[in-house]
């Protein structure tokens, strides 16, 4: 399956039982008034929260991961508690110390040797380092819009109106997607993207953005930090990637550096 297909088809199979569900709530509700019908500010904001987790997380990590290994690119992905967090705080407007911006500048600057080091060597910056840092971006603006988000219309609600408003664009580039390169794939391929469809795309934020919208943002953020261990470990069985010793110390640094990031802004 081509990384278009994946990105898109994903997020396009998941905006039709996002629909349902609307639908079926509003009918059993008695109308749409206990939808939380968001207006337009908040369809412009839906729309950030679409562009970062709907298109832009899961395209640029498909496109990266076409490039390199499910376990490099876990250890790049764990600068994103550090960046949801930071995302959090530029976004409610939180006071923060020194401290915390200090930490998370440092969070970046070693996942960024990680990806030298461990990509194409020093003064070289792979294709698919951009891409997955870029996705790290994408993810905490839309986790941090739709934690906020979360809090007005529901967590379930978020999710669900962010991939129906992105199914015009996600359908059309599955359609294109699989006209210029029909995808094929095993059973355990074909239940692999169902997984991503319906578990990472939809029923995971669920419980995900109310945990955002309880907070404290930058608390529940933490919990991503398991995110790359469980990446690194699952990669290792399901896909027979070796796990070698840069690979291990650079990750447990990455991780360290977020998780003390995390912990600085809560102390602050």
């Amino acid at each position: 399956m081509s990384p278009l297909f994946l990105g898109a088809g994903r997020a396009a199979v998941a905006s039709v039982p996002a629909g349902l569900v609307l639908i079926v709530v509003a009918r059993r509700a008695g109308g749409p008034r206990a939808l939380h019908l968001p207006n337009r500010t908040q369809c412009l904001r839906l729309l950030l929260v679409a562009g970062g987790i709907v298109l832009g997380f899961p395209l640029l990590t498909s496109f990266a991961l076409a490039h390199t290994s499910a376990s490099h690119g876990a250890v790049v992905i764990a600068l994103l508690p550090a960046a949801t967090a930071a995302a959090a705080v530029i976004r409610t407007k939180e006071p923060t110390g020194r401290s915390f911006w200090l930490m998370a500048g440092l969070s970046a600057v070693v996942a960024v040797v990680f990806a030298l080091i461990h990509g194409q060597g020093f003064g070289v910056l792979g294709i698919a380092d951009v891409l997955l840092f870029a996705a790290v971006i994408a993810a905490a603006v839309g986790y941090a819009e739709g934690g906020v988000l979360a809090r007005e219309l529901g967590s379930w609600q978020t999710v669900s109106w962010a991939l129906v408003l992105s199914a015009p664009v996600t359908i059309g580039l599955t359609l294109a997607s699989a006209a210029a390169a029909p995808p094929r794939g095993t059973l355990i391929e074909w239940l692999a993207f169902g997984y991503l469809a319906l578990i990472s795309m939809f029923l995971g934020f669920f419980a995900w953005y109310r945990g955002l919208a309880i907070g404290p943002m930058a608390r529940v953020s933490q919990v991503q930090l398991s995110q790359p261990v469980m990446t690194l470990a699952w990669a290792a069985v399901l896909l027979g990637e070796s796990l070698d010793w840069e690979t291990a110390v650079c990750g447990i640094a990455v991780i360290g550096c977020a998780a003390l990031t995390v912990r600085t802004r809560l102390r602050s």
